[in-house]
């Protein structure tokens, strides 16, 4: 998946000056709010995983492992992997293949519990 840098936000931005694919909101004063409105927090660094599954291995099962070794995850052959911003998931998608490196497409957004 490409890096965060090589994105040119200001393609991004549509022509009445909200982000594209994001809807312009109203502010309680009447103004038009955009997803422009928070670039000051474009630069901010978040850690973005995508998990495939979990194992619980002991210590000497960890040792034992070495190239080509297997690890049997929880999650079976085309089941959704969940993908974590700053460790709460956000959203669950699918692995594919961009560019001959993996990235992942998100299939669907979890609602925060706020």
């Amino acid at each position: 998946m490409s890096d965060t840098e090589n994105v040119d936000w200001q393609e991004l931005e549509s022509n009445d000056g909200t982000e594209a694919g994001l809807p312009a909101t109203e502010k309680n004063n009447g103004e038009t709010k955009t997803a422009g409105d928070l670039e000051a927090v474009f630069d901010v660094p978040v850690k973005v995983s995508a998990v495939l599954g979990k194992a619980n291995l002991q210590i000497s099962q960890l040792l034992k492992l070495g190239p080509g070794s297997v690890v049997e995850l929880d999650r079976k052959v085309g089941e959704a992997v969940d993908i974590y911003v700053n460790n709460r998931l956000v959203a669950r998608g699918e692995v594919v293949l961009v560019d001959n490196q993996l990235g992942v497409t998100m299939t669907e957004i979890i609602k925060g519990e706020n």
